[in-house]
């Protein structure tokens, strides 16, 4: 009896948590590699990369300084050029959303309860040892000061809610000198001319390498489901670049032999679906799995957490310090479609250029419930997209695994329309 009672260990909170992270992570990778037509071998890697971190918690990074960014807008290639590495902090676990909801009112966004829920918790792979944190997201703003309230090292970046204008674009420009400054500083690293300019082109090839990926895409066979590219571009949130940068290669060539091969990753008359709203966020890839077991197949995105990360490259006049960090700063300015700026008709300027790029049959716009610009904006991008003649249905979710029925048979009813749609063309 005594040997059984020492046998029988009792699970720390820290443990309990990762258990319950780790199954959420496995759900979806099952489903991923295994209720779909056979997915492409170079996917391998971003499966066990998933696993690995999220799984069986191993860091990534032990060797080097870890900068957490809460946002896309935070220049990665100065992280990169002062030998550190970004993590991006946004979070797609259940588990850490219902932790989070201790800390924030119960209409919050998931995906920021779920941030704070995780450093509440912390419960880190790779844990940050400065955290970035943009002034965009009305809502991840006020989470950075609760963040840190819990002993972590903030640095506010101050974002304009405008950009068209030269004040903007000026105002946006200081913000990201003196985010330079003070991170070269807190490192004690000196931002110089060959590592910054290393840094933007490998940034800028890890670009180019997703958008031949995604010009594939653009086949009537298209070569890649929409959810295994979800997790190819979050794994650029955490992973080591040159990592990913060989695995998305040998992607590509691979899906470039299967448009060769006329191999469609969804059905003849599956319908093509232009993504868009709050991020898809691993594991909560709730939405994006429904639609694609719904005989549906995502073509392209515009969201935060994929497309958008990838847009312009830096464009630099002169290979000086400050001309390129002026670069980068109009590349995050300038390319940018967030909900939070004042005006946003570049987006959807953006959603209807990709319907028409990759001959999609239709639009889904997911919003995360709390999620307020998103929630807001929805209106006048349907309105938008009625008037060009583009179907498209409007989603609201959260990160609970309920309301997957009612979601289904909604997204199922779309496909069909779209479906019938195309016969009578």
């Amino acid at each position: 009896m005594t040997k059984n009672i020492r046998e029988h260990k009792i699970e720390t909170p820290k443990e309990k948590q990762n258990r319950h992270k780790a199954m959420e992570a496995i759900m979806v990778l099952d489903k991923v590699k295994n209720e779909f037509k056979e997915p492409p071998k170079a996917m391998e890697y971003f499966y066990n990369l998933f696993e690995s971190v999220h799984c069986k918690h191993k860091p990534l990074h032990s060797n080097k300084v870890k900068v957490g960014t809460m946002c896309i807008q935070v220049p990665s290639e100065i992280i990169y050029a002062l030998d550190a590495v970004p993590l991006r902090l946004c979070n797609g676990f259940y588990t850490d959303d219902e932790i989070g909801s201790d800390l924030l009112p119960s209409k919050s966004c998931p995906l920021v309860k779920a941030t704070v829920g995780h450093f509440s918790s912390n419960n880190f792979s790779d844990k940050p040892d400065v955290i970035i944190s943009p002034t965009t997201c009305d809502q991840k703003t006020k989470a950075g000061a609760i963040i840190e309230d819990m002993g972590y090292s903030i640095f506010d970046m101050e974002f304009p809610r405008t950009k068209e204008s030269e004040e903007s674009r000026e105002y946006w420009r200081r913000s990201v000198r003196k985010f330079t400054k003070e991170l070269s500083n807190d490192l004690g690293k000196k931002l110089t001319k060959k590592r910054l300019k290393e840094s933007i082109q490998k940034v800028g090839y890890a670009q180019h390498l997703y958008h031949k990926l995604n010009v594939l895409r653009k086949n009537i066979n298209s070569p890649i489901l929409g959810v295994d590219m979800f997790l190819v571009t979050n794994a650029f949130f955490f992973d080591k670049i040159d990592n990913w940068i060989d695995a998305v290669d040998k992607l590509v060539k691979e899906c470039q032999q299967r448009v060769e091969d006329e191999f469609n990753a969804a059905h003849k008359r599956s319908p093509r679906i232009v993504y868009t709203g709050s991020p898809p966020i691993f594991p909560n890839l709730k939405i994006p799995l429904i639609i694609e077991q719904s005989d549906a197949i995502i073509v392209a995105d515009e969201t935060c957490s994929s497309n958008r990360m990838f847009n312009d490259m830096v464009s630099v006049d002169e290979w000086f310090v400050n001309d390129m960090i002026d670069g980068v700063a109009d590349r995050y300015l300038k390319g940018c479609t967030c909900p939070i700026f004042t005006k946003n008709e570049d987006r959807k300027r953006r959603i209807i250029d990709l319907v028409r790029e990759y001959k999609a049959d239709g639009v889904i716009y997911q919003a995360f419930a709390g999620c307020q610009v998103y929630e807001m904006e929805q209106r006048s991008v349907l309105e938008a997209m009625e008037r060009e003649g583009i179907p498209i249905m409007y989603l609201e979710s959260d990160y609970s695994p309920s309301h997957l029925g009612q979601l289904t048979t909604r997204v199922e009813a779309f496909v069909e329309s779209l479906k019938n749609r195309k016969r009578k063309r």
